[in-house]
């Protein structure tokens, strides 16, 4: 005999309205629940309450829309990632109330952290420290020669695609014979170094640091160096560990997640890890200390 098994859900409040799901914002007001009009998303905006929101989505200070930000590539790439086609078909909106409905500007016009590190003309202007050192030693130590380094800065999807690219270069892929199919062998799987360097990059501080996130490529391990330490529910006792979340730059994370570059929140250890199991790499270690947080990937075995 089939039970009939009920579940029970409870839904929060978010201090950072309108929530999206695949580029939709969904509402639920008494029984009804449907995807919400402009005018409905318009208000739900509103209502944020914009002095506890976090760092990633206040506005900065001297910056404009018009001047700082690259409109183009909003209104080409970014919008069309980030919002369902049924509601970018049916869009009346002004530019101003897209840019906010999108948390990329404040309710006074200001371009929020977010979109200057993702959209903006020069980040860096505004963002000193917001790019990644990457060195290759050839030994164990940093007082080794050097044989490779770079400086990867602009905007965050820049980063993260000329990143891409360098992992890729970089990893080393030995031929093994000793089946009847021949298969190359990486000494680090890029699935896994692709995951700990975007958490880096996404999950930084932002705010009052002006240190790089850095890449240390030694002869054995990697070493990959965030600025910031734990944040929220997150403690260096459980840091790590499945299930326990909590984001820094929550706008980031979901700007990065629309185009393209993270398909689920709160995977990306996990993921790392059974991709260091399947190449037979030893787990990821970290090393959390006040200002900054070390994953340390070690060579396969």
């Amino acid at each position: 005999m089939l039970k009939s098994i009920t579940h029970s859900l409870t839904f929060e409040p978010s201090d950072n309205p309108p929530v999206k799901v695949d580029g939709r914002c969904w509402i639920w007001i008494g029984p009804r629940r449907a995807q919400a009009t402009a005018e409905e998303e318009r208000r739900l905006t509103e209502k944020r309450r914009w002095g506890n929101l976090s760092y990633d989505l206040q506005g900065v200070k001297g910056a404009s829309v018009a001047t700082d930000l690259n409109l183009q590539i909003f209104e080409n790439d970014y919008m069309p990632q980030a919002v369902s086609p049924e509601a970018l078909a049916a869009n009346e909106r002004s530019r101003p109330e897209q840019l906010q409905a999108l948390r990329l500007s404040t309710q006074d016009g200001l371009p929020s952290v977010t979109a200057i590190l993702t959209l903006g003309k020069d980040p860096q202007y505004w963002f000193p420290g917001a790019y990644v050192q990457f060195v290759r030693y050839n030994g164990i130590e940093v007082t080794d020669a050097i044989v490779d380094h770079r400086e990867i800065s602009g905007v965050l999807p820049e980063q993260l695609l000329e990143l891409d690219r360098v992992l890729k270069t970089n990893i080393s892929q030995a031929l093994d014979t000793s089946g009847d199919l021949h298969k190359e062998n990486p000494d680090y799987p890029l699935v896994a170094l692709r995951e700990l360097v975007r958490n880096a990059v996404i999950h930084r501080n932002y705010e009052n640091s002006n240190t790089p996130v850095r890449i240390h490529w030694f002869t054995d391990n990697i070493q990959i160096v965030s600025p910031g330490s734990v944040y929220g529910a997150v403690t260096q006792e459980n840091f790590g560990q499945p299930g326990i979340t909590a984001y820094r730059n929550p706008t980031i994370a979901e700007a990065m997640k629309n185009l393209g570059f993270m398909q689920r929140f709160g995977i990306g250890i996990a993921t790392a890890n059974r991709a260091l199991e399947d190449n037979n790499n030893p787990p990821v270690e970290f090393d959390v200390q006040e200002n900054f947080v070390t994953a340390t990937v070690k060579k396969q075995r």
